[in-house]
């Protein structure tokens, strides 16, 4: 019996010994997993996306069933993305949205992206999803009317405006939709009222005036197609598009060394290079 008894404390001895390594190993391994994590955010500060992309993928590799790994997919999407990586972004939002499927965040990063790949279909079906979940959701309204605008699916993008603004009244986004769709439609002189009463509503918003010169140059009204031009660059940081707009503005002026430029910058900040080839062509 004392035999027994001391074998038996042995054996408890041990198997305490054991559950307490596995213990440790498994503290060991979360740590592992979330300086993994935290890793992927210090190459992000030094802009160096690849780096990132590898600690993140590490990371899930460790630890494939951890439940947050949705986040760290919906993360990886994102900086695919900013590397050019479209496809491989769009299987990483969609394997983050397999467990999250009502995720807007996600729904909308994948939905947004489909949209730059061209992608307008699947697209619309990412808002739409994110509308049936959340039917008073003005953003993924706002989103799908552009779509359907450039669609040129004009009652659909009309009622997805009407929406935004039977959600909110006041919405700013609402109205810049109707802006947009009555240039679409050729109705210039009603655009142009909703964008001067938005921009004495909001001085300050410099993408309003970036829209309402976008209808000028249209209109045939090039020096007041400038003037707001000239204010948003001095206002703000100027978008690729803002470059193209001012050298086409600039090409109708007869400025053609100084289109050139822009259309140049314009390059350099990732505007379509199929694109400003075609505008370098009227700068000659």
């Amino acid at each position: 019996y004392i035999y027994i008894y001391y074998m038996i404390r042995i054996r408890f001895k041990y198997l305490l010994l054991g559950i307490g390594l596995l213990l440790s190993l498994s503290a060991i391994k979360a740590q592992k997993y979330t300086d993994l994590i935290e890793k992927s955010y210090e190459y992000l500060d030094k802009n160096d996306l690849p780096a990132a992309e590898e600690s993140l993928k590490a990371a899930m590799h460790l630890e494939p069933a951890n439940p947050h790994n949705y986040a760290l997919l919906t993360n990886l999407g994102t900086i695919q993305r900013r590397q050019g990586k479209y496809d491989d972004a769009i299987l990483s939002y969609t394997a983050a949205l397999s467990n999250h499927p009502d995720n807007e965040t996600i729904l909308s990063s994948r939905a947004s992206l489909y949209t730059e790949m061209g992608n307008l279909e699947k697209a619309i079906i990412d808002y739409t999803s994110i509308i049936f979940y959340q039917p008073k959701n003005e953003n993924a309204y706002y989103y799908r009317g552009l779509i359907y605008l450039q669609d040129k699916n004009f009652m659909a993008a009309e009622n997805d405006f009407n929406k935004v603004l039977e959600i909110n009244e006041k919405s700013v986004r609402g109205r810049v939709g109707h802006a947009l769709l009555e240039k679409q439609r050729g109705n210039y002189d009603q655009s142009e009222r909703i964008f001067n009463y938005l921009i004495s509503e909001k001085p300050n918003d410099w993408s309003l005036y970036e829209g309402r010169a976008d209808l000028y140059f249209m209109m045939g009204k090039n020096a007041r197609a400038m003037a707001d031009v000239q204010k948003v660059f001095t206002e703000s940081e100027p978008t690729a598009e803002l470059y193209v707009l001012r050298g086409k503005i600039k090409i109708a002026q007869l400025e053609k060394s100084s289109a050139a430029e822009d259309f140049t910058k314009a390059k350099e900040l990732g505007y379509d290079s199929k694109v400003i080839d075609e505008l370098m062509k009227m700068t000659k």
